[in-house]
């Protein structure tokens, strides 16, 4: 017993000094606050608690029900709506909870494409729950990278899904849902509006809000929101003024529909991150992170990058590499050595398969989150040309994981 908690513990010390002296630039990855993390080892991991606040199958749940309690009225506080459901584990569960909440088998959903920019979970056929279980019509970004709503209106026209899903995890640009609101209300569909990558952007005023416009809000509570890997599903006053029993459905959906027993030290972690999302501090750091990702595409454009839509109003930045004759896959892993973590990423009509596309996904929530500036994300644009152009030359990229390693000391984890 002795010798695996030695392994683990030396594998968790590996994991912290592989986070602290690298850039963790992958759009979907953030650093929690120590409040975050110390509710996330409480003795709360040993409490199972089925059901909901108030009617759960197990006793000793007082305290359960105060934090799930807490959770719900801090997310309904920090997003503006009458009901919100914190127990989903992710944000695929949460998703196919909005669906089987909304949706018989075999209705059709409408949600953005994967090579466009768009989520597993929002319709990708075949493989997934979304393609498998319902039928599945994908709007697709242009050449230039940016979303038609005139095109997207009339194939919802056409098609007449029962569900539009507006949301997406690589689309570098403001989402307009209040044209999507639009598009459903005319043809009398539901619309679910994923925030998982911008939820953070909404809190701190940084990003357009859905909640006039969505029926149903799903986000993850990582991302930019800063908290631990879990979800929230949020019934909006349009939902419920369409259907009363919204809520109701959606915690049904959940649970006993989707999973048994909530995570609640995830809901305490999250209840930690929702409070720190209210804080006058947190739009500073919103703003900053949009400032950050601008500032950092403009530097890469200046020395002959290109860019999926040209640019960022958000938090990332989606390289295109076909002009360097370089695939994702490889720039992706030429960074890594150097220090700089991203992820290759799929761009609108690519040539290339998922397993070695055009593409690199990057952004600056965690640059933010460890107070980087304007003046680091120059630094880094200069660092992550060298290594691209020089086709992850050894000697650079190890030159280059000198200099990250001096430049995280300045930047410390929270």
């Amino acid at each position: 017993m002795a010798m695996i908690d030695e392994k683990v513990s030396d594998l968790l010390r590996q994991e912290r000094s592989r986070q602290f002296f690298t850039l963790m630039m992958i759009p979907s990855e953030n650093y929690t606050s120590r409040g975050v993390r110390k509710a996330l080892s409480s003795y709360f991991v040993h409490k199972y608690a089925e059901g909901y606040p108030g009617s759960r199958y197990y006793q000793g749940v007082e305290n359960a029900d105060a934090i799930e309690l807490l959770a719900q009225s801090r997310a309904k506080k920090l997003f503006g709506v009458p009901h919100a459901n914190v127990q989903p584990y992710s944000g695929s569960s949460a998703n196919a909870a909005v669906y089987f909440a909304l949706l018989q088998p075999r209705d059709k959903i409408m949600g953005l494409s994967l090579e466009s920019g768009g989520h597993l979970t929002h319709g990708h056929p075949k493989i997934t729950f979304s393609g498998k279980y319902f039928r599945s019509v994908q709007y697709s970004a242009e050449e230039n990278g940016l979303l038609n709503y005139e095109a997207i209106r009339k194939l919802a026209l056409a098609e007449k899904p029962k569900l539009i899903i507006s949301g997406t995890t690589a689309y570098p640009r403001i989402l307009s849902f209040k044209k999507f609101g639009q598009i459903a209300e005319e043809i009398g569909a539901w619309h679910l509006a994923d925030i998982s990558h911008i939820a953070g952007l909404i809190a701190g005023r940084a990003h357009l809000s859905p909640f006039s416009w969505a029926d149903v809000v799903m986000t993850t509570t990582h991302k930019t929101l800063r908290g631990p890997r879990g979800a929230i599903i949020m019934a909006t006053k349009r939902g419920l003024k369409r259907d009363p029993r919204l809520g109701e459905k959606i915690d049904r959906a959940v649970f006993p529909g989707l999973q048994g027993g909530p995570h609640l030290h995830t809901i305490a972690g999250i209840a930690v991150a929702l409070f720190e999302a209210q804080e006058k501090s947190f739009q500073g750091y919103a703003k900053q992170v949009v400032k950050n990702a601008r500032v950092l595409a403009s530097c890469l454009g200046k020395i002959g990058f290109r860019f999926v839509t040209r640019g960022t109003d958000n938090h990332l930045l989606l390289l295109d590499l076909r002009s360097k004759r370089v695939s994702g896959a490889e720039a992706a892993l030429w960074l890594e050595k150097a220090g700089i973590v991203v992820n290759k990423n799929m761009i609108p009509g690519d040539p290339n398969p998922p397993a070695n596309p055009s593409g690199i996904r990057m952004g600056t929530p965690a640059l933010t989150t460890r107070g980087m500036g304007e003046g680091q994300m120059r630094l880094i644009a200069d660092w992550i040309a060298r290594v691209i152009e020089t086709k992850g030359e050894e000697k650079v990229c190890i030159e280059i994981a000198k200099e990250i390693r001096q430049l995280c000391q300045n930047f410390p984890l929270p």
